[in-house]
């Protein structure tokens, strides 16, 4: 099939990169123009740069105006592919080709539809996340779903490990999506919208600890931030603590949310939860850390002793 694709950053990337190695003809790539936005510089590979590697037409916009969707038209595609597209599409673009737009998203819609849906499901406890394959459609990601895969979350999965294993079934899923849209076997499942978890675009804020959380959260909001990620953050007497590694308890500490209080295993428990004062709760256990003049330090040496509160 003729295709055009709409990508951007290492997923994008990944998925043209699945095209060129496919029996289809890639006709047209649209892509952003590179940005300085801390979550989009990290899986940053170009899709301009593959594209022009092997001669395909690269189109940057923004987002969708005349001039692009004049040239989609003349690039008369079979289908658009697209993955990490930042905009909305309008229907007289995602409906042009014969067979529509096929979106990407790397979720199991229709939960976690929106943005940094692997960080987001890792925090909220999921046992899966997992890739998408569904028809394009008038909202965000609310289209006929045509495959799903999933990838298992652990009890020490990093959110860094996570996008990097769905990002390596791209190549599986869209083959497999391609092969049964040109076929015409393709059956085309309605999400369930009642069950959609929407989530928004992350900021610096949200990586910022509240000790008031108990402990499994924050120790999944650690995970979550993983290097290269902006790692999770709390205070300590003026200066900024960067989380890079922790883990829940072994026993049970009661008091204040944020009292560093002693030594456990390999680093220092933070008390945790809103309802800490009760007793009946974990700690964090945070191991290591990093200060904002990028030094590394294990738990135990940063805090030789217990005393004070984070926040």
């Amino acid at each position: 099939m003729r295709v055009v694709t709409f990508g951007y950053q290492t997923w994008g990337h990944k998925t043209l990169e699945a095209l060129v190695d496919s029996r289809h003809e890639v006709v047209l790539s649209v892509t952003h123009p590179p940005s300085e936005h801390s979550y989009e510089t990290i899986w940053s590979d170009s899709v301009e740069e593959l594209a022009r590697a092997h001669d395909i037409p690269v189109h940057l916009a923004q987002r969708p105006d005349a001039d692009l969707i004049a040239r989609v038209k003349a690039a008369e595609p079979d289908i658009i592919v697209a993955n990490n597209w930042r905009t909305w599409l309008p229907r007289e673009l995602f409906d042009l080709p014969p067979h529509g737009t096929l979106n990407l998203h790397d979720s199991l819609l229709p939960k976690f539809t929106g943005f940094s849906p692997v960080i987001w499901a890792l925090i909220s406890g999921e046992s899966e996340v997992g890739l998408t394959a569904h028809r394009m459609d008038d909202g965000l990601d609310t289209g006929d779903i045509v495959l799903q895969k999933s990838v298992p979350i652990t009890a020490t999965s990093t959110a860094t490990e996570l996008v990097r294993a769905t990002i390596d079934i791209i190549p599986e899923v869209l083959t497999e999506a391609l092969e049964l849209i040109e076929t015409g076997t393709a059956v085309w499942t309605p999400q369930d919208l009642a069950a959609r978890t929407f989530f928004h675009k992350r900021a610096d804020i949200d990586s910022r600890i509240d000790w008031t959380w108990p402990a499994d959260q924050i120790d999944r909001l650690v995970r979550a931030q993983s290097d290269p990620y902006p790692n999770a953050y709390t205070h300590f007497r003026g200066e900024r603590l960067r989380v890079t590694k922790a883990s829940v308890s072994q026993c049970i500490y009661g008091g204040t949310p944020g009292r560093v209080f002693i030594h456990e295993g390999d680093g220092m428990v933070i008390v945790a939860g809103a309802d800490a004062h009760l007793g009946r709760n974990r700690g964090l256990v945070i191991e290591r850390l990093r200060t904002d003049d990028g030094v590394e330090h294990d738990g135990k040496t940063f805090f030789p002793y217990g005393g004070g509160y984070l926040g």
